[in-house]
């Protein structure tokens, strides 16, 4: 026999319960289900979550590539759209490292390969190349059904995994085992997947620690604060291009030492936000750190295409660490969203693992298992980056000159900002040596200090924002990717067009100007 549901008693333990689902056993009519969670949720006084009993950890988090800049500079594009009459008629985000928004076009070759995974038809295409129908044809039998909608295997679509193993061979010359790599939801997933294979935390009696650098891409602090583990700080050498010393390292493990259990040391090359690329000596030094104390090395290695300076080259750490014969624990990551292609939206990216105990590898794919498989069009983009066109191939010429002329013009960017910098009085930055950022130091006056106090505001996001709100342009202040306290920057990307950079630039130069004189 059913119970009466509109008895009182019913009523109230029916409330009492907080669960709408509950209601599935009360009654088989939708319709009264239905009446009770509304009623239930009308009825509400208040909230069961609330700020005070959700995860304390998601509150600590902060993601300042999308904080209140970036918020606000949505609201600004919304306006300027409406036609409110701004100091500005457009909203320039260089705040994140987002090619394709910044209007860089995408490459042809990896475009029709996605067009025809995920339309067949167009292989009846006589404008599309032989080698793209090739590359369509094989990739697509390694899908279930031969379709794009289809799940892979959770460590990704097999061929591709073996394309980006021979890909690391020809990069680096030694040998990589597909097997050790897994294709993942662009580099980020790959990096708070590692950081939770090796989170501790919850059964040891110190959390787990990993050394960032400081300035670092805030992905790092924000997965280990929502992960509970323990962010260890080492400065980077902005006196000298931004250099990981080592005795700043070592500083920064006997100082975390006792206080949290050290396991891992993050290094991200070429840098993010600093434009840096690391010498082949500070690899080598950093790999003997690394061995001596016992670390795993996260190797964030996305930006590898992109070198600019004279002088200055991308060395993997698993090709040094080979060359010096030693052997740690390394995970090295890679992306389709950077480099030369920009397909963030994609979210293309992989995994190698290097020197991993076999049983824990196993733990790793089970956690990777789930999440079922990472786009199976991401992956597509990562393969059309590891096997190019090769030479004699129909689509080959079009794709080195797409690519060079990306390359070329990125480098050219990256002299303007850093030369524009220079020329500023109360700014100055290292050159861009690598990657898709400047990240120069700002002067401030005392008085621009004391009035970011009075708002109960960084100082450089003070200025961050009077930037925004004065020019429109959106840069991301330092402080949310850390700095030696007293010291003031901010991230900006080298990527808008050329035409647009400038303008841009001459639009920084004069509001500095004005700000430093209004605060002087």
């Amino acid at each position: 026999m059913r119970p009466i549901l509109c008895v009182p008693s019913a009523r109230r333990a029916f409330y009492a319960l907080n669960k709408c689902e509950v209601a599935n056993q009360w009654s088989e009519n939708p319709r009264l289900r239905f009446t009770f969670c509304s009623r239930r949720y009308a009825s509400m006084d208040n909230h069961l979550l609330t700020l005070s009993n959700i995860n304390e950890n998601v509150k600590r988090m902060e993601y300042a590539v999308r904080g209140p800049l970036v918020i606000r500079a949505a609201q600004l594009e919304k306006e300027l759209k409406s036609g409110k009459q701004l100091p500005f008629n457009e909203v320039i985000r260089a705040n994140i490292g987002d090619c394709h928004a910044m209007n860089q076009q995408p490459l042809t070759y990896m475009r029709q390969v996605l067009a025809a995974c995920t339309d067949t038809r167009l292989l009846e295409n006589s404008e599309y190349p032989s080698d793209v129908k090739e590359k369509v044809k094989l990739l697509l039998s390694y899908c279930g059904g031969g379709s794009v909608g289809a799940y892979s295997d959770s460590t990704g679509v097999e061929i591709i995994r073996r394309h980006c193993a021979e890909y690391i061979e020809r990069r680096d010359g030694i040998p990589s085992d597909y097997q050790n790599i897994v294709l993942t939801t662009g580099a980020s997933e790959a990096v708070r997947a590692v950081l939770a294979l090796i989170n501790s935390t919850a059964t040891d009696p110190l959390p787990t620690g990993v050394l960032i650098p400081i300035p670092q891409y805030p992905l790092y602090t924000a997965t280990l604060a929502e992960y509970g583990m323990a962010a260890i700080n080492y400065y980077l050498d902005e006196s000298n291009q931004w250099a990981l010393q080592m005795d700043e390292l070592q500083r920064s493990i006997n100082e975390a030492k006792g206080k949290c259990n050290p396991k891992a040391l993050v290094v991200i090359n070429p840098g993010n936000p600093t434009g840096s690329v690391l010498s082949l000596e500070n690899i080598k030094n950093i790999i003997k750190f690394a061995k001596k104390e016992n670390l795993m090395i996260i190797a964030d290695e996305v930006y590898q295409h992109n070198i600019y300076a004279e002088g200055a080259k991308f060395y993997s750490f698993k090709k040094v660490m080979h060359e010096m014969g030693e052997k740690i624990e390394l995970a090295s990551m890679m992306s389709a969203s950077k480099g030369y292609m920009g397909e963030c939206g994609l979210r293309g990216g992989y995994c190698e693992f290097i020197n991993l105990d076999a049983d824990v590898k196993a733990m790793f794919f089970k956690m990777l298992s789930a999440r079922l498989c990472s786009s199976i069009l991401g992956q597509i983009a990562m393969d059309c980056v590891v096997r190019p066109p090769l030479p004699g191939e129909p689509s080959f010429e079009q794709h080195e000159k797409e690519k060079a002329e990306v390359l070329r013009s990125l480098k050219e960017r990256a002299k303007l900002v850093a030369d524009t910098f220079n020329s500023i009085p109360g700014m100055k930055s290292n050159v861009v040596a690598g990657a898709m950022y400047a990240f120069p130091e700002l002067k401030l006056p005392e008085k621009a200090v004391q009035a970011a106090k009075e708002a109960k505001q960084a100082p450089d996001f003070f200025y961050a924002m009077n930037l925004l709100e004065t020019t429109g342009i959106c840069v991301v202040p330092g402080s949310g990717f850390g700095q030696i306290p007293g010291t003031y920057h901010f991230r900006t990307t080298i990527l808008p067009q050329p035409e647009n950079l400038q303008r841009m630039m001459d639009k920084l130069k004069k509001f500095h100007l004005d700000f430093m004189e209004k605060y002087k």
